[in-house]
């Protein structure tokens, strides 16, 4: 790799004002004539410049991409054990950000730029490459979420084959259409989510946060060390603690207060533990609390009381919902049930759970699109000032048009900007692309293929607004909707239960994944907006990291399900080590809604054009009539919505104590806070998700919690790891 070409760049001085002392609380460099401020960085515009920061040459580079492929795929063979067991799945970015500094920045320094491996693994390393290593794992470690939902899914209803190896074509060009898709819309939710409403993303965020102290090595820069080490001292206790609580998840981790005190005698109480009341001790959705603010953490809270402390237990109360004993020696029961042996029971007794997914997945669409279209005068003004030429030349290239652009918040040069031919043409041939591929191995016609695209294109909305507000995506949840939808049609066309059930689950599958996949994307260029990275390089880095991504996803879900059959047939083997909870959730659904009558329950219905209907006046009222200054005391409708749709109540308490946490610590130390907040809240999230990673290798190698633990305060006597 080419060196630095030092005569290129700007003189750069250090200049201290008259009177200055080593006792101020901010240095002040001068870079030009802009000065830059040792501070807090504000996360809704890209990072000031760093007087000291190299100027990087060459951001998109082969080791930047071979490394950030490499442990993209150590993420994905990770969220594939866990996900299979849980349900669960961690994003990539902050372990491809870190990891990528550990192992490319002493290579950096031990290579010689000289020869073939100089020119491919030295030279300098600068934080604009490190952002191209993340975004190359985010793209490849990224898309596994369907081979522990919807893909075995297919298997469990006899779909396809016996066999997934048996399928390898098939499922490499089923995730080709998902991924390529996805990544290909995401350029135009850049500029309305990232540089038009700001959005936090606080994963994304704290990958920036993380990227930049990493690699701000300026001499004499004490706050720079102190963040560093804040940084270091969180991940490392965030880290620990994960590993450690593994072993003993009832005592460290999970504290199930409703059981507790059943044993201790008050037997009722129990009903706290199975509506899921209880409290999590979990680094990563602290510090989302803190990055995400008061607003969205205390309305995702809010929708859990809602859902989970109001509606769940009336349901229960009336008996329009019903649980299922989960234990023969103790009153626990669950009510999170989204299987039925009977079609009927979706309807006349279905869990609290599904009850609560369809008013759920209305509000957060309803909220998505009214804000869209309440904001519809940017997109408008956006087409009016494109200047768009008709010079097939100007397509390839993006010409900074003369004069300034005042309606243009983007900071990006536009020359680094991803030209609009890339992506369109992308974009068209992708669905080209998943119009053939659906038509001739699935059975679907174009408008049912070009439907799901669309879908796909609606639920990222959702999924952009909810993980830019909350951290968490929720995609594959409201993808449930597009399951309906299939319904519907497999209805109109008279299909009988197998060919609607494979269109049904394939159309899901292309929704839940593109809308996945963009919103892991928009998510990876917020990092990139925040340390000035060219989009351009980035959407190479996602591209290449898609092409990893649609086999290793693949080759990982032969390799679980060949060594453990009760993964796609449960049956076979009922001491499974794969529960699979995500699996069941998508047949469920497929089921419902391939049966004679609509699968929703009237009062679910009712309440969830109502909640609708309330969240498009509420949303119009605050866009007309209250002042912006008052919008934090309105809830955020989509947090509320996610609440209804992903019963995770302890990840609700800990955002809300979080974002507590982080609102005091501004008002008592606005110094520390200044100093240390980012980096803090970075280091959690960076040391839990890195944590679940080592928690999946010990699993691997059985010698985790499951083995070796200890079940002590966990409901039932039953290992909670």
């Amino acid at each position: 790799m080419a060196t630095v070409d030092e005569a290129g760049v700007n003189a750069l001085h250090r200049n201290e004002s008259p009177g200055s002392s080593s006792n101020e609380k901010e240095d002040k460099v001068m870079v030009g004539e802009e000065e830059y401020r040792m501070e807090k960085p504000d996360i809704s515009r890209p990072f000031p410049r760093d007087p000291d920061e190299m100027v990087e040459t060459h951001q998109l580079t082969f080791r930047a991409i071979l490394v950030g492929c490499c442990l993209g795929a150590v993420v994905g063979a990770s969220n594939i054990y866990l996900g299979l067991k849980t349900g669960f799945t961690f994003g990539p970015q902050l372990f491809g950000a870190i990891f990528g500094f550990a192992i490319i920045k002493p290579l950096s320094k031990a290579i010689p730029e000289s020869g073939i491996i100089g020119r491919l693994f030295g030279g300098p390393f600068g934080p604009k490459e490190n952002c191209t290593v993340q975004s190359a794992a985010t793209a490849a470690g990224g898309i596994g979420i369907l081979f522990v939902s919807a893909v075995p899914a297919l298997y469990r209803l006899d779909l396809l084959s016996t066999l997934p190896k048996s399928d390898i074509g098939k499922l490499i060009a089923l995730t080709a259409c998902a991924s390529f898709f996805g990544v290909f819309f995401v350029i135009p939710l850049r500029k309305y989510y990232i540089v038009k409403q700001k959005l936090t993303f606080p994963t994304p965020a704290a990958t920036a946060v993380t990227i930049h102290a990493l690699h701000n090595s300026r001499t004499g820069a004490i706050a720079a060390r102190k963040k560093s080490l804040a940084l270091l001292y969180s991940f490392l206790i965030a880290f620990c603690f994960k590993v450690v609580s593994g072993y003993a998840p009832g005592v460290l981790f999970d504290w199930h207060i409703g059981w507790t005190l059943y044993r201790l005698g008050f037997t009722s109480i129990i009903a706290l533990d199975n509506y899921g009341w209880w409290i999590e001790f979990t680094p990563a959705f602290f510090g989302a609390g803190m990055l995400s603010g008061l607003n969205a953490s205390w309305s995702f809270l809010g929708g859990s009381v809602l859902a989970w402390g109001i509606i769940a237990p009336s349901l229960i109360k009336t008996g329009q919902a019903v649980g299922e004993a989960i234990s023969k020696d103790f009153p626990l029961v669950s009510y999170n049930a989204l299987a039925f042996d009977d079609p009927v029971d979706f309807t006349t007794a279905p869990s609290p759970r599904y009850w609560l997914l369809w008013p759920g997945i209305l509000m957060m669409l309803v909220y998505s699109f009214a804000d869209l279209g309440m904001n519809s005068g940017f997109i408008i003004t956006a087409i009016r000032n494109a200047n768009f030429k008709f010079d097939p030349r100007s397509w390839f290239h993006n010409t900074p048009v003369a004069g300034t652009d005042e309606e243009d918040e983007d900071e990006t040069p536009p020359e680094d900007r991803v030209p609009t031919l890339w992506w369109t043409l992308g974009l068209a041939a992708s669905t080209i692309m998943c119009c053939a591929i659906l038509a001739t191995m699935f059975n679907m016609n174009v408008g049912e293929a070009i439907l799901s695209l669309i879908l796909g294109f609606a639920f990222s909305f959702i999924g952009v607004q909810s993980a830019g507000t909350t951290d968490v995506n929720p995609v594959t949840a409201v993808a449930k909707a597009s399951q309906l939808v299939f319904g519907g049609i497999s209805k109109g066309a008279h299909l009988a239960q197998a060919p609607a059930q494979t269109v049904n689950l394939t159309a899901g599958i292309i929704a839940a994944g593109s809308a996945a996949q963009s919103t892991d994307m928009t998510g990876d260029l917020k990092t990139g907006y925040l340390l000035r990275a060219k989009p351009r390089n980035q959407f190479v880095a996602q591209l290449c990291g898609a092409v990893v991504a649609m086999f290793l996803n693949v080759g990982l879900f032969i390799l679980f399900t060949t060594a453990s059959n009760c993964i796609l047939h449960p049956n076979v083997d009922e001491n499974c080590p794969y529960q699979a909870p995500s699996v069941s959730a998508w047949v469920a659904v497929a089921v419902a809604v391939t049966s004679p009558s609509l699968p929703i329950p009237s009062s679910s219905g009712y309440t969830a054009i109502g909640l609708g209907i309330f969240v498009l006046i509420s949303v119009i009222v605050k866009h007309l009539y209250i002042p912006k200054k008052y919008w934090p005391y309105i809830p955020n409708w989509n947090a509320v919505g996610l609440a209804f749709v992903a019963p995770q109540i302890p990840f609700s308490i800990a955002m809300a104590i979080g974002s507590v946490f982080n609102y005091l610590w501004m008002k008592r130390n606005p110094a520390g806070f200044d100093m240390y907040m980012f980096a803090v809240a970075a280091g959690m999230l960076a040391g839990e998700g890195l944590g679940g990673v080592l928690q999946a290798l010990l699993a691997i190698a059985k010698v985790d919690g499951s083995i070796f633990g200890t079940a002590i305060g966990c409901p039932g006597f039953e290992f909670c790891g």
